[in-house]
C-alpha cells in the first residue's frame, strides 16, 4: 500500500508558533529560542489513518508548508497556498492582534483553495489561566465558514492538542 500525499499550510502572523507546532508534531521537540521562518519551510510526516470501516489502515504523507508570517510577505504568501488541501491557521492567545487576523488568513487561503479543510490553532494556551481558555476560544469557532472544521487550544511547548489537530486534519484529507 502506498501513501497518498497531501499538502497543508500553517498560516498565521509572525511569532504565533507555527514552526514550534510543526517541530512538536514532526520531531517531538520544543525550543524557547525563536527562529524566524524566511519564506517557506517544508516538513513531512507519514501518518497512519485508522478506519473503522476498513480492515487496512491508510497512510497519508503530510507535506507541511510553514509559511512566513511577516506583513511584507503577505503578497507572495498566497502563491504558496496553491495545491493545498488543508490549513491550520494559528493565532497566539497572548497577542490579541494575531487573533484579530485569523479571519483574514482564512479568507486569503480560501480564495486560492475554496474546498480545502481548515482547523484553527489558538496557540500558547499554556500561558493562559485555565479558567479563561474556553471564554477566549468562543469567538474563534467560525460556524459561519463551512470549511473551518474546528478550533483547538494548543501549546507547542506542552504538546497540548498538537497531535490531535494534525491527526484530524489528516483524517479529513483521505
Amino acid at each position: 500500500m502506498s501513501a497518498i500525499s497531501r499538502k497543508i499550510c500553517l498560516i498565521g502572523d509572525f511569532g504565533v508558533g507555527k514552526t514550534s507546532l510543526i517541530r512538536q508534531y514532526v520531531d517531538r521537540q520544543f525550543s524557547d529560542t525563536y527562529l524566524s521562518t524566511v519564506g517557506v519551510k517544508i516538513s513531512r510526516k507519514l501518518v497512519q489513518i485508522f478506519n473503522a470501516e476498513s480492515p487496512a489502515n491508510q497512510e497519508i504523507q503530510l507535506i507541511i508548508w510553514d509559511i512566513e508570517g511577516s506583513n511584507k510577505f503577505k503578497s507572495v504568501a498566497s502563491s504558496y497556498f496553491q495545491g493545498a488541501k488543508g490549513a491550520i491557521i494559528v493565532g497566539d492567545l497572548t497577542q490579541q492582534e494575531t487573533l484579530n487576523h485569523i479571519t483574514e488568513h482564512i479568507d486569503n487561503f480560501l480564495l486560492i483553495n475554496p474546498h480545502a479543510s481548515i482547523f484553527i490553532a489558538l496557540n500558547k494556551s499554556d500561558l493562559i489561566e485555565v479558567e479563561y481558555l474556553e471564554k477566549l476560544k468562543k469567538p474563534y469557532q467560525f460556524e459561519n465558514k463551512n470549511q473551518v472544521l474546528s478550533t483547538y487550544l494548543t501549546s507547542a511547548k506542552t504538546g497540548k492538542n498538537v497531535d490531535e489537530i494534525f491527526q484530524f486534519l489528516a483524517h479529513k484529507l483521505i
